[in-house]
């Protein structure tokens, strides 16, 4: 592997487009976020929070019929479509052309969900970012990664990629394999950890915000929402997880002199995205 190109502020600058001042919510982007299940309603809670946050203009969710009531309260800004099934996803439709799709968080993996995502890559071809259960979904239907478009972006966290990939027996065999599957596929990759990769092709960008206060349960939810956000703002895909990764860390740095390592949760990460974004425009 070559050497990583740092994400630093000076690089951030470069992709980050200002707020038109004329602009309006379509405009901004319309996002479709997919996911959910029984128990795992709060995925979804946190991605379509985090999605309008990062300033997408229009989001909606489909989920389970269990999540409808609780997706409405918790978040009255976002749109909710449902699947005919109570508890999990059997099949996915919607009725509108999203800018951009974040698919797997708290999706669950039953077999009727399985062929409800298989049925979804094979009909819809709309930029896509796809994470947790579609990951593992995907792990084990290896052969469905071809129907997926080109710049897709994957995020895993290393057990996910390990079930990707296979297994490594060091950092560098990690790099080896993981560059080996983005070209082959064309396909974007987030490497989740401390510190995050991101890897497209041969070119490999390293993160430089963040810190170990973000190893807690739903900040993965949280970044799908900030990159599908961005993606359905029109960043090009690479600059949609490069500025992606980026905000959700330094959302960490600027909020852990008054939250502590131990109580950052992944809400904070949601609250802080505001200031991430002024210090952007200091």
């Amino acid at each position: 592997m070559k050497n990583p190109i740092p994400i630093d502020r000076t690089a951030i600058l470069k992709i980050y487009k200002p707020i038109d001042a004329q602009t309006h919510k379509g405009i901004q982007g319309h996002a479709l976020l997919i996911g959910g299940s029984y128990g795992k309603i709060g995925a979804m809670v946190l991605s379509s929070k985090a999605c309008l946050k990062t300033g997408c203009g229009l989001v909606t969710v489909f989920m389970p019929r269990c999540g409808y009531e609780i997706l409405q309260t918790a978040n009255p800004e976002v749109m909710v479509l449902t699947d005919v099934q109570e508890k999990y996803i059997s099949k996915i439709e919607f009725d509108f052309v999203p800018k951009a799709i974040g698919i797997g968080p708290g999706l669950g993996q039953e077999l009727e969900t399985q062929n409800a995502f298989h049925e979804f890559l094979t009909n819809d071809k709309t930029t896509l970012v796809i994470d947790a259960d579609a990951l593992n979904i995907l792990s084990q239907n290896k052969q469905w990664i071809s129907l997926l478009p080109h710049k897709t972006i994957l995020t895993p966290h290393p057990k996910e990629l390990e079930r990707l990939i296979g297994k490594w027996n060091s950092d560098a065999e990690k790099f080896e394999k993981t560059i080996a599957f983005s070209k082959l596929h064309q396909l974007i990759i987030v490497m989740k950890g401390a510190p995050t990769f991101i890897i497209d092709g041969e070119i490999v960008y390293e993160n430089t915000t963040g810190n170990a206060a973000l190893a807690t349960a739903g900040t993965g939810d949280v970044l799908t929402g900030m990159i599908t956000s961005l993606l359905a703002q029109s960043y090009e895909p690479i600059d949609a997880a490069i500025l992606g990764v980026y905000l959700h860390g330094l959302t960490v740095d600027i909020a852990l002199p008054e939250t502590g390592y131990q109580s950052f949760v992944a809400s904070d990460v949601i609250a802080n995205i505001g200031k991430a974004y002024l210090s952007l425009e200091k």
